[in-house]
């Protein structure tokens, strides 16, 4: 067994600033090819499905939001990019790229808005992408066998991938980092599109989305902001091929050859940072929910033999105070899974 990437209670199994506000437009049109760095008069290179960046806006000394029509979703969302120091408009080179995702409720503000992510950033030559996710659980709908939109797994993994890649230099040196659903998300993504990441984080995601209560869970959470729950993945039990299709527990084998971390609360009592709140409090209550589903995927990659690095630390809740600290331990790692070096 390998010590951990630190000392501390994390454990390593077997082989081992926000910006200050708008300060400006820029018009689309001057966005150079990739590969050509020549500004291209139809302006942005489209993704292969034709989804295309509509307009970018600077908010930042190296922070810029890009909006999207994308044919995915069957509409325009936003998606936040941090750039590398010496980034350039239509140079030749390639960026390693960290792909942070957010949870339900939150947006792609969320990373700048509520931790130091733009600080740690300017630390590497690192691409960060942070793409809008709304509550849409990070899966190509099911819509009761019909599909269609929205595809949030397309909008992610082709849509913003291409653009970004063909518009902004990434490269194909990736990390991925989520919290929540975001975190679930990730790990998903990471296990269906084997190769795509080097190195996936998950902070209090769901990692065993057909263990006992968890099913039930999920539906509670996502008729409670008003959708039909029962589109997203399917009804369970009786669409469960479609939930196991999304589910990092039963995709686990498709992540051997990753790098994986991942970290969640247990007791279900608040830690340093959280809120005074009685113990029927819903962050709470999920955290602890979070907590037994990365205890069964755990186990599961215990079965299979696949090394990860994990920490249970005990008394959290499925909030932002814990979530920071957690992505600020595991950066460093991060970055040198995709070879970001520091500036």
């Amino acid at each position: 067994m390998t010590p951990p990437i630190r000392p501390r209670s994390h454990r390593t199994h077997r082989r081992r600033s926000l910006a200050a506000g708008s300060v400006g437009v820029v018009l689309v049109a001057g966005l150079g090819a990739a590969g050509t760095g020549s500004a291209q008069a139809a302006g942005p290179v489209r993704a292969d499905d034709g989804a295309r960046i509509t307009a970018e806006k600077k908010v930042g000394p190296r922070t810029v939001d890009i909006t999207i029509a994308s044919p995915a979703l069957g509409k325009s969302v936003k998606t936040r990019l941090l750039l590398p120091a010496n980034w350039r408009r239509g140079a030749a080179g390639r960026w390693p790229v960290l792909y942070a995702f957010h949870g339900g409720r939150d947006n792609y503000t969320a990373w700048t808005g509520k931790t130091d992510i733009e600080a740690w950033a300017a630390r590497y030559n690192v691409l960060v992408v942070m793409p809008e996710g709304e509550n849409g659980s990070y899966t190509d709908w099911y819509n009761y066998g019909k599909g269609g939109t929205p595809r949030w797994e397309t909008f992610h993994t082709a849509e913003v991938r291409q653009l970004v890649e063909r518009n902004y230099g990434a490269g194909a040196r990736r990390a991925a980092l989520g919290i929540s659903s975001g975190g679930a998300g990730a790990m998903a993504y990471a296990a269906r599109h084997q190769g795509m990441f080097k190195h996936v984080a998950s902070l209090s995601g769901v990692l065993s989305m057909r263990s006992v209560g968890i099913p039930a869970m999920l539906m509670f959470i996502n008729a409670g902001i008003g959708q039909d729950p029962f589109a997203i993945w399917g009804i369970p039990g009786v669409d469960d091929a479609n939930w196991a299709a999304h589910d990092p527990y039963a995709l686990a084998p498709g992540l051997r050859g990753t790098r994986i971390f991942f970290s969640t609360g247990t007791t279900g009592r608040p830690g340093p940072g959280d809120p005074d709140v009685p113990p029927w409090d819903a962050g709470l209550l999920g955290e602890a929910a979070a907590g037994a589903s990365n205890k069964d995927f755990q186990r599961r990659l215990d079965g299979l033999k696949i090394p990860y690095t994990a920490h249970f630390y005990g008394d959290g809740r499925h909030n932002w105070p814990a979530w920071t600290r957690e992505a600020a331990f595991i950066w460093p790692a991060l970055m040198k899974s995709i070879d970001a070096r520091r500036v």
